[in-house]
């Protein structure tokens, strides 16, 4: 419920702190007063569009707090979780828009700056506020659908719906558009399969250019390498100037030395062996090179043939790389086996969406029976809490249309009314009078509050057009569905403001150089001459007064 309420700077209000009760609390005040500002004002909370001419003035940002007791409305907080905002302290919740004078506007949650959309989200699940103008939602069929799911508690087979249908329309958009790309390439077939044959003979393979381009760089040098490598080789290895036979006399040499000579260096001749070991493996790795480089005298002309083809490929196709030639070949077999009717994919997809298919309709089917099981319900119960309320003749037809499936299900609802014997059954706006629509959209309200777990609501002025006894039912109707959740109303009916277990009074205070817009608590004797000047005018008679008192009187008995 709504504990306290604070606006500054708004419109005619340069300053209003308010604290509310449970139950349900009247708002009364002279046409003019400014009962509409703090509605104006309250509004801001839930989202909407702050009107320049009104918030924000030259006296500094218009600031609307709303401070709201959840303890009663344990789902809010797993909203909160949701939203990951601060949870509620002791809980409390405080909601809170600001409007500078440049017509920037912030938003906050539990003094988190959240995005305005999320305010508002998170004011819709605490307070809803019935004015006027509301009345005519009763002919929008949105708002007839939402009544329905509502009623029905109908949120998990709504989501569930609108997820299989989100999901069905993407599938549906995928699958088009692979048919518009098989479309496209059935026109350039023959562009496709000229190219596909093109690769598809070149077989492109991955590390195949670098590795080729290396062989060519060898062959292509093999003349002066295997001169070079023959030399070294040569140094090594020929005749008597061979380095190995050099080395090999040198050792013979030495061993006939008295080697005594060598007991300073016990390990020359080792020495001496070992670098003959090191140089005749060089030699004999030397003739492996030397085998490879002259291994095939043509092997340097395929190899630049094969790069030509690689080349001349990548030239035609706009192909940087190898690897792109690649991705290109598949891209172009999966086309081709598009347009000759062999996509796999296709197939698999199209399986899938008829799938799909078939779980909407039944999700479609099961919203749609719990919406006809609540469109009878709903009937049934409006048409009676109306006849309480001076409506008897009020006939109700509360139909569903199928139809195709939207994001919101299948359903079309049409509401057809009558509130004479004589008349037809038409849409509500056609048939009825201001007076007539309020108590019906009261009854609806009433019907709804409790089912939507709502904390609190506030009608502005929803018994305007009617007076006397069915004023007096209206506001005992107001006073029932304080006994689950708080409720105020904006009335100028003195039946309707005697309901009320508190009263305030929305009045004009004038300054030496401004006019203000007040609001304050009423005691019960101020109550007693409030109501009695809305029953007798300006000038209070002591017969109004008695009846003041005999209504708040009959409210407490009540």
């Amino acid at each position: 419920m709504l504990k306290h309420l604070h606006i500054s700077n708004y419109a005619l209000i340069d300053r209003l702190d308010v604290d509310f009760d449970p139950g349900l609390s009247t708002i009364t005040g002279e046409t003019g007063a400014g009962k509409s500002i703090m509605l104006g004002a309250l509004s801001l909370l839930l989202g909407q569009r702050a009107d320049s001419r009104k918030a924000a003035g030259a006296a500094g940002k218009t600031v609307v707090e709303g401070l709201f007791d959840v303890r009663a409305f344990p789902h809010l907080a797993g909203l909160l979780a949701e939203l990951d905002i601060d949870p509620c302290e002791e809980g409390e919740m405080l909601l809170r828009r600001e409007v500078a004078p440049t017509g920037r506007s912030r938003a906050f949650i539990n003094d988190t700056p959240v995005a305005l959309n999320l305010l508002s989200r998170v004011a819709s699940a605490v307070i809803d506020i019935h004015s006027q103008h509301a009345n005519l939602l009763i002919a929008d069929r949105n708002y007839q659908l939402n009544l329905l799911d509502a009623y029905a508690d109908n949120t998990a087979l709504r989501e569930n719906y609108h997820a299989l249908y989100t999901s069905y329309r993407a599938l549906r958009s995928r699958i088009n558009a692979l048919k518009e790309a098989a479309a496209h390439a059935r026109e350039n077939e023959e562009f496709i399969a000229f190219r596909l044959e093109h690769l598809r003979k070149l077989k492109p393979v991955a590390g195949e250019q670098a590795r080729l381009e290396a062989r060519q760089q060898l062959l292509a040098d093999a003349s002066a390498i295997s001169e070079n490598i023959g030399e070294a080789q040569g140094l090594l290895t020929e005749g008597d100037t061979g380095v190995l036979d050099s080395l090999s006399s040198a050792a013979s040499l030495l061993r006939s030395v008295n080697l005594e000579l060598f007991e300073q260096e016990p390990d020359l001749l080792p020495r001496l062996e070992s670098a003959r070991i090191e140089l005749a493996d060089i030699a004999s790795t030397l003739e492996g090179y030397l085998e490879r480089v002259e291994a095939d005298p043509n092997e340097l002309e395929r190899t630049e043939a094969r790069l030509d083809q690689i080349y001349e490929a990548q030239r035609r196709f706009g192909c940087a790389t190898e690897q792109e030639l690649i991705d290109l070949l598949a891209r172009l077999e999966k086309e081709y086996a598009s347009i000759t009717g062999d996509d796999d994919d296709l197939t698999d997809l199209e399986k899938e969406l008829h799938s799909l298919g078939n779980q909407l309709k039944e999700a479609a089917r099961l919203l749609s029976e719990s919406r006809r099981r609540s469109a009878v319900d709903i009937t049934d119960r409006l048409l009676e809490m109306a006849r309480t309320l001076g409506l008897p003749n009020l006939r109700l037809s509360l139909s569903l249309a199928s139809g195709k499936l939207t994001s919101t299900g299948g359903d079309t609802p049409a509401l057809l009314v009558a509130f004479n014997k004589n008349q037809e059954l038409r849409v509500v706006q056609e048939v009825a009078s201001g007076g007539e629509i309020s108590r019906l959209m009261l009854c609806l309200k009433a019907l709804m509050a409790r089912r939507m777990n709502l904390p609190t609501i506030i009608f502005d002025e929803v018994d305007t057009g009617v007076s006397g006894d069915i004023a007096d039912r209206m506001g005992a109707l107001m006073s029932e569905m304080a006994d689950t959740l708080q409720v105020l109303t904006i009335t100028h009916l003195p039946q309707v403001a005697a309901k009320g277990s508190h009263q305030f009074k929305v009045y004009k205070q004038d300054t030496t150089d401004a006019t203000h817009t007040r609001m304050r608590k009423l005691s019960s004797t101020e109550r007693e001459e409030e109501i009695a000047a809305m029953l007798s005018g300006a000038d209070t008679t002591e017969a109004a007064r008695l009846n003041a008192r005999t209504l708040l009187n009959a409210s407490l008995t009540t």
